[in-house]
């Protein structure tokens, strides 16, 4: 089933678990991850990344035809789009959901350019993500202070764009990191207080199974996976050491592989059981007319 993101988080939100929110690049890993998530009867959302495809109409398209024949409850979500261009491409691809990443920007700016995309998105049902904080890059791991995200900013920065989740900057960093990750469990569980909010972890990957465990049980409702999903293939690829007409066994691999890991993460973020049947209201509707800036 195509969904909306806001009627798994929604869901989420009330039963206090979270949903894996793998990035995909092709119809290989976008098939084991819907795979995962129908045997662990679990909502996934499958994120796309606008720079890493060549056309995001053919990797949301084909997201997009798999979703409508699973089992399951699927969004279509746009990973940090960094502009209305971006936004509005996702859009007028058909995805469910968008993110408006302004995170580097000033608070007040973020809100603006943020409120474009809902004002955009919103009247077509699709959901939007913004983050407030920045989660930087693990290759530079600091979890300065002045990073992370403020309690009160985060109330605010919601009321004030109306977004349907919250991306939230509590120690983790995106990709591998040079560092060892130090969560601020407390940070989270008083930014979930103050908003009662849908709330997005982004950096997952190195962070540790126990430390996401918690991050879920404290107010986590979405959870973003890439770089782990790729070194769980690498490691399998390598151990299976495919050799002469042993190479054809290399996508299968790749799909076994992928979706192995995907119902592990559904385990850890609690979501495993929890399908359900999407209300009309769950449902993206409508054309856009777009766009760019």
């Amino acid at each position: 089933m195509l969904v909306s993101m806001k009627s798994i988080l929604d869901e989420a939100n009330r039963g206090n678990y979270a949903v894996i929110s793998p990035d995909i690049f092709s119809e290989i890993d976008a098939r084991a991850c819907i795979e995962a998530a129908e045997d662990m009867d679990s909502p996934i959302i499958l994120a796309v990344a606008y720079p890493t495809t060549k056309d995001i109409r053919v990797t949301a398209g084909i997201a997009q035809f798999l979703a409508r024949q699973a089992r399951v409850p699927v969004a279509v979500h746009l990973d940090h789009g960094k502009n209305m261009k971006e936004v509005s491409a996702a859009i007028r691809a058909g995805m469910t959901s968008v993110m408006y990443d302004g995170s580097s920007l000033p608070l007040e700016e973020n809100i603006a350019q943020v409120r474009k995309a809902v004002e955009l998105a919103a009247p077509l049902g699709i959901s939007v993500e913004a983050e407030i904080g920045h989660v930087g890059q693990g290759a530079e791991y600091d979890a300065a202070a002045d990073s992370l995200t403020d309690p009160e900013e985060a109330k605010y920065f919601i009321e004030q764009t109306g977004i349907d989740a919250c991306a939230v900057a509590i120690g983790t960093a995106h990709g591998a990191y040079s560092g060892t990750p130090h969560i601020d469990f407390e940070r989270l569980k008083a930014i979930k207080e103050k908003t009662g909010a849908p709330l997005v972890l982004h950096g997952s990957s190195g962070t540790g199974t126990e430390n996401i465990r918690k991050a879920c049980r404290l107010g986590i409702n979405k959870v973003n996976v890439c770089n782990d999903i790729m070194t769980h293939v690498n490691r399998d690829i390598i151990k299976a050491d495919l050799k002469g007409n042993d190479l054809y066994d290399f996508w299968p691999l790749v799909l076994e592989s992928v979706k192995a890991f995907i119902k592990e993460q559904i385990e850890i973020t609690g979501s495993k059981g929890k399908a359900f049947t999407p209300q009309p209201s769950g449902l993206p509707r409508g054309e856009v007319t777009m766009r760019e800036e």
